[in-house]
C-alpha cells in the first residue's frame, strides 16, 4: 500500500473515528472477532438494549462483570432482522471453518448487499481482509462499521492493529485510547497503550 494512499485515509477515517460519540475476546489473527457462544437476545429494542449494555460495560467493576456485558452486545451485534442474513453468516462460518475464504467473501458481500446497516457481515469482512493482509479493503470495511456502530470495540481494535502494522503508532495509540473508554476492560489494549504511550510521547522523567 502507498503511503500516498495510507495517510490521507487514515486522516479521514481516524478523525471520524476520534470524533464520533461515544472483550476475553475472540481474536482471529489478533483481530477481535464474537465468542463462540453467546447468549439468547430479542430482537426487540436492539438500539436501547445497546444503549443500556454499552453505559453497563463502561461502568463494570471488574472484567469477569465487564465479559458477561460483553457476550450481551455480541450477541445483539450478531443476529441480524434478516433471516436471508442470518442464514449466509452460517455459510460464511462454515466456509471459514474450511479455510475457503474467496467463498466467505462472496457470501459477505451478499450480505452487505442485501442488509447494509448489519455490521457484523462488515466485520467478518475486514477480518477475513485483514488475515489476509490486505489492509486497504479492511480498513475501508472497518470505516463502515464505525459509521454504524462507532462504539465498535472490536472495529476500533482491529484499526489500531492495522495501523501499527503500517507504523502510524501515533494514531493507533489514539484509538486503542477510544477503544479503551468504550470498553475499559479490553483485554490487552491496556499494555499496548503503555508501550506506544512510551514510543510515541517518550517516558515520564
Amino acid at each position: 500500500m502507498s503511503r500516498r494512499f495510507r495517510l490521507p485515509l487514515f486522516a479521514a477515517l481516524c478523525g471520524a473515528v476520534l470524533c464520533a460519540p461515544g472483550t476475553a475476546l475472540a481474536q482471529k489473527d489478533g483481530f477481535v472477532q464474537a465468542p463462540d457462544k453467546l447468549p439468547r437476545v430479542s430482537r426487540a429494542d436492539r438500539l436501547n438494549d445497546l444503549d443500556f449494555l454499552f453505559g453497563a460495560l463502561k461502568a463494570a467493576p471488574d472484567p469477569t462483570a465487564a465479559k458477561a456485558i460483553e457476550d450481551r452486545i455480541w450477541a445483539v451485534w450478531i443476529v441480524s432482522p434478516s433471516d436471508t442474513a442470518n442464514l449466509l453468516m452460517t455459510r460464511v462460518k462454515t466456509a471459514v471453518e474450511g479455510k475457503d475464504l474467496d467463498l466467505a467473501v462472496k457470501l459477505l458481500d451478499a450480505i452487505v448487499a442485501i442488509k447494509p446497516d448489519y455490521v457484523e457481515a462488515w466485520n467478518r469482512r475486514a477480518t477475513i481482509h485483514y488475515m489476509r493482509k490486505d489492509f486497504e479493503r479492511s480498513l475501508a470495511d472497518i470505516r463502515q462499521i464505525l459509521a454504524r456502530e462507532p462504539r465498535h470495540f472490536g472495529a476500533l481494535a482491529g484499526l489500531g492493529l492495522i495501523l501499527q502494522e503500517l507504523g502510524d503508532d501515533k494514531r493507533a495509540l489514539d484509538i486503542y485510547r477510544k477503544a479503551l473508554d468504550v470498553h475499559p476492560h479490553l483485554p490487552r489494549i491496556p499494555e499496548l497503550i503503555k508501550t506506544l504511550t512510551e514510543k510515541v510521547e517518550g517516558r515520564d522523567i
